[in-house]
């Protein structure tokens, strides 16, 4: 009885640690986890990003950033104390926008599925941002396998920070732009055969939609060496919102967001940079055609191609408001080629 009894108030003890390092962020309407919720420094460092159970490590919590910026759905819903990070839940107003109505078009069968909409990408190094685009989208799939067949950038802004610089074997100071990716939907369409023995897939039924996170890791044990630089401890976070309840199908989809993280450092360096690229896509239209021929640019990030304000728009996601909030004209856009 002793026995069993010590072990029940160790695993008591060891329970309560682990569950003090974590915080956990749920909503205030509905108190379920909120996946996605960024925490910003005063310095405009992204500190933390919350997973499908809501939860971010209080480690990374900078005590010396002072002030915190909660960032949900691209906005910013609070302003934080060290101190409120304490607490172990703490709730945030969820509502910042109403879910939009993907618009569909055209619902008769046809060979090829059309999904439009918005989009946005950026890079930070050591948590500080280094590089940031947005813009429009359409996605064309096979309607009978659901593959993707293209990806077509119809508009898009770049804009990158004044201070970046390429130095050989200084890699935290690098513009880190080739890296911005337009959002990758290729196992969207089938997202329920989705199989990986590196990946691990936890799903969380919401109040108003249902969500999915894969996360997979690679080169977390060795690194891996190449012209005299070193990379180390790979891993992506891959979120996927579709409509309440129902079969995870392209037309379900609500939102698509991934997250892959890199360790890159020069041999000459002592330590290694923490290089992580966001990409999000929210999807807007929904078509079908039996022609799979569009309008579209070149997404190249020395320049910025659109001929209309998109952002302006209030559903767009512009993220830019909020990172030149921290950085001011030093987040500088790239001249438009139209």
């Amino acid at each position: 009885m002793k026995k069993s009894y010590l072990f029940y108030i160790l695993f008591v003890l060891a329970f309560q640690f682990i569950n003090a390092q974590s915080v956990t962020f749920v909503s205030e309407k509905t108190n379920k986890p909120l996946p996605k919720v960024s925490v910003f420094g005063k310095d405009g460092s992204i500190l933390a990003f919350s997973d499908i159970d809501g939860k971010i490590d209080k480690k990374s919590i900078d005590p010396a950033q002072e002030k915190f910026q909660i960032i949900y759905d691209n906005f910013s819903v609070a302003t934080l104390s060290y101190s409120d990070f304490d607490k172990e839940i703490i709730k945030i107003n969820d509502r910042v926008k109403d879910i939009e109505t993907v618009v569909i078009k055209n619902n008769k069968p046809a060979k090829y599925i059309f999904v439009k909409g918005n989009f946005n990408s950026y890079v930070t190094v050591n948590n500080k941002l280094n590089c940031y685009t947005d813009g429009i989208v359409t996605y064309i799939f096979d309607n009978k396998t659901k593959k993707l067949k293209s990806t077509n950038v119809e508009q898009y802004r770049v804009y990158r920070l004044e201070d970046v610089k390429f130095e050989k074997k200084q890699t935290a100071m690098w513009d880190y732009d080739a890296t911005l990716e337009v959002p990758d939907l290729k196992e969207v369409g089938n997202i329920l055969d989705y199989k990986s023995k590196r990946s691990t897939i936890k799903e969380l039924k919401g109040g108003q939609k249902d969500q999915i996170e894969i996360t997979g890791e690679a080169l977390q044990k060795k690194e891996f060496a190449l012209f005299g630089y070193r990379f180390f401890d790979i891993k992506s976070i891959l979120n996927l919102s579709y409509e309440k309840g129902s079969k995870k199908t392209l037309r379900d989809l609500l939102e698509f967001n991934e997250i892959n993280f890199l360790k890159l450092k020069h041999k000459s360096e002592p330590d290694y940079n923490q290089l992580i690229l966001y990409t999000n896509f929210y999807p807007t239209e929904l078509n079908f055609s039996n022609e799979n021929d569009i309008e579209k640019v070149k997404f190249k990030t020395d320049n910025s191609n659109y001929q209309s304000k998109f952002w302006e728009s209030p559903s767009f996601p512009n993220m830019q408001s909020v990172f030149s909030s921290f950085f001011k004209d030093d987040l500088k856009e790239q001249q438009n080629k139209k």
